[in-house]
């Protein structure tokens, strides 16, 4: 049993019936598939995380990405385009340096570049040493880009579908039944169903799923917002991320331009669109591009982002025998779909952690091993 229709538990139901013949699996939403964080994101791709875990980790999921195509037969548009994450200080070029060392040691693709090679590849964007925050250097990723996030929903669900997956849409879990410290089945709003295994894949409302296993998580939910130009001539090539400004922006293939911030400064299960952060948005944007100043925006979201500690995911098994979760993603949980499915999979067919996710316990927080990748989270959050 899996719980949320997004591109975690679509995947994890995908890989559990192709790479295990597993497919007495049935996926439950409580609203449409990919209606929750998996149809809001900014649908960005790296890997050029800070922690050696986190770079294996994601560069597995860039590795999958890249295949995903012809593995499921449905284009998912994915878009290579390279990916700037801008320094405008020291402390913030020297983090740059040092992530770049750890992705080359993990053999990835990155490197800092100075402010020069930054404007040959974003002519728009502001490089003088005159402005309030001046681009000091970038840490550059070559293999970064984009990818249509509902197209990658709707390929794992028709995989999963033509696995033999069942995929429940407008079936609302209720309650997790539990006895002598084992999963014995699910409540929803349309009957219980038996069973012996419930994968949490539920991003925003993971603590509330949880809760009802009798697993405590350390985890808070914020909001997520983003918005979208009007479409015009393709000119940005490239993801531009500016941390200090708290700012990213990409350019889709239909010309629009996407913007996106750090979560909002408080916990919440709203996802409604505010003033404050439309104007605080436009503002930083012009800062980087001035040019964009006459552009129109079309409309603005938000989603739900479920925030650990360390800025890592929490993955694996609980202390209740059948309960696994797969959450904590925070704002970068899409470009880690593919990797999550296949390593959740492996765990719940082999009751086994697979090694790729040995870092990501729940344990690890009474341990105080924490996976330290705020550093690495796209924007300061």
């Amino acid at each position: 049993m899996i719980i949320g229709g997004g591109v975690h538990g679509l995947a994890t139901a995908y890989y559990l019936a192709k790479n295990h013949g597993i497919t007495n699996v049935a996926v439950l939403d409580k609203g449409y598939l990919g209606g929750g964080g998996s149809g809001r994101n900014t649908a960005i791709l790296r890997s050029n995380y800070l922690t050696p875990e986190g770079v294996r980790f994601y560069d597995r999921s860039m590795q999958l990405y890249e295949h995903l195509a012809a593995d499921l037969n449905f284009n998912v548009m994915f878009s290579r385009r390279g990916h700037l994450t801008l320094a405008h200080n020291d402390s913030s070029l020297r983090t740059m340096r040092w992530r770049a060392e750890v992705n080359k040691q993990q053999g990835v693709d990155s490197d800092v570049i100075d402010p020069n090679e930054i404007a040959k590849l974003v002519p728009y964007l502001e490089t003088s040493p005159n402005t309030r925050y001046p681009i000091l250097g970038a840490l550059y990723h070559p293999p970064g880009g984009i990818i249509r996030h509902d197209a990658v929903v709707w390929g794992y669900a028709r995989g999963a579908d033509a696995n033999g997956v069942h995929l429940h849409q407008n079936t609302e879990v209720t309650g997790i039944d539990v006895a002598d410290g084992r999963v014995t089945g699910v409540r929803t709003r349309r009957g219980r169903i038996a069973t012996g295994a419930v994968v949490n894949c539920t991003a925003g409302w993971s603590t509330i799923i949880s809760d009802m296993a009798g697993v405590s998580m350390p985890v808070t939910t914020s909001p997520l917002q983003a918005a979208v130009t009007e479409p015009v001539r393709p000119f940005l090539d490239t993801v531009v991320v500016s941390g200090t400004l708290h700012v990213y922006v990409s350019q889709t293939d239909r010309g629009e331009l996407v913007f996106g911030a750090s979560v909002d400064p408080f916990t919440s299960y709203s996802m409604r669109g505010s003033l404050e952060f439309v104007e605080g948005l436009a503002g930083h944007v012009l800062e980087l591009m001035p040019a964009l100043s006459k552009m129109r925006l079309l409309r603005q979201w938000a989603g739900l982002c479920d925030m650990t500690p360390d800025y890592s995911p929490i993955m694996g098994p609980t202390e209740v025998d059948g309960f696994y979760v797969d959450v904590g993603w925070g704002t970068y949980g899409f470009k880690a779909g593919p990797v999550s499915g296949e390593a959740m999979a492996e765990c719940v067919a082999t009751k086994r952690t697979p090694e790729i996710i040995a870092a990501f316990p729940l344990s690890r927080f009474d341990a105080g091993e924490l996976v330290g990748e705020k550093g690495a989270a796209a924007v300061g959050h």
